[in-house]
């Protein structure tokens, strides 16, 4: 069993504050950008234009997923503390919506320059593995989003929290979202699915939404929001609408692919 006391903030000089949480950020998508490059993009076209296209990323990505962890997960008190909102670096950001604000962001800039969207979004799917794990690993190191209780050999005792042991479901998380998915999203492009533009996508989709799906019943629920119908948390509600676009993506794609 392990004690978790670590502090979320990982350089502080004088009064500026370097978390945890804001590194995560900054190295899961450095490493995707590198790599994108150096490996996975082919299309010169695409090539010239990623660089441009990852800018727009990242505002799709800190915008989508504040505004969804504002609308979705706790609205009640960020309407009435809006100054809040801007306060990014302290966490509260919805993997969702910031699906949602990359998906807004690769529709828009491909069709600007008359590109087909899922030659980004799939370049983006293969390497997002990578960015997930950082920031589960944060969401470790910050004590949120932590497990139930359990007395498995592994269980971790949040200190900031609480005195109990619990499921360490952001390693779980880290694990199964990060380096499960990427290895599996690996071999399907080395399958030759990246010649189909939106296979990567629809399988980014479906194996991710699966994975958090069964790791959210070991995750203690939003407080504020709790359960919803049937049991499932907002997670799992989320993954279950995308696990049905990653199919509906799949199977459209699938069924053109057999036309050809």
């Amino acid at each position: 069993m392990f004690i978790n006391n670590f502090d979320p903030v990982a350089i502080q000089i004088f009064s500026i504050e370097i978390r945890w949480y804001s590194l995560a950020y900054i190295v899961g998508i450095s490493l995707g950008w590198i790599l994108s490059k150096k490996f996975f993009i082919e299309n010169i076209n695409l090539k010239e234009k990623f660089d441009d296209f990852v800018t727009f990323l990242i505002i799709g990505i800190i915008i989508g997923g504040r505004l969804g962890y504002v609308l979705i997960y706790d609205f009640n008190y960020y309407v009435n503390n809006l100054y809040e909102v801007l306060k990014i670096w302290q966490g509260g950001m919805s993997f969702h919506g910031g699906l949602i604000g990359i998906i807004v962001v690769s529709v828009w800039f491909a069709k600007k320059n008359n590109q087909n969207p899922y030659q980004y979004l799939d370049i983006v799917s293969l390497v997002a593995p990578i960015g997930i794990f950082f920031g589960r690993i944060a969401n470790f190191i910050n004590s949120e989003l932590y497990g139930f209780e359990t007395n498995l050999i592994w269980a971790v005792k949040f200190i900031k929290i609480d005195n109990l042991y619990r499921h360490p479901s952001q390693l779980y998380e880290a694990i199964f979202e990060g380096i499960v998915l990427l290895i599996i999203l690996l071999n399907f492009r080395n399958k030759g699915f990246l010649k189909s533009p939106g296979m990567i996508s629809a399988m980014f989709l479906i194996f991710y939404s699966i994975f958090r799906f069964a790791i959210e019943f070991f995750r203690v629920p939003d407080l504020q929001l709790g359960y919803f119908f049937l049991g499932l948390s907002m997670g799992q509600i989320l993954s279950f609408i995308f696990l049905l676009i990653g199919i509906y993506i799949f199977i459209t794609k699938y069924k053109s692919e057999k036309k050809i």
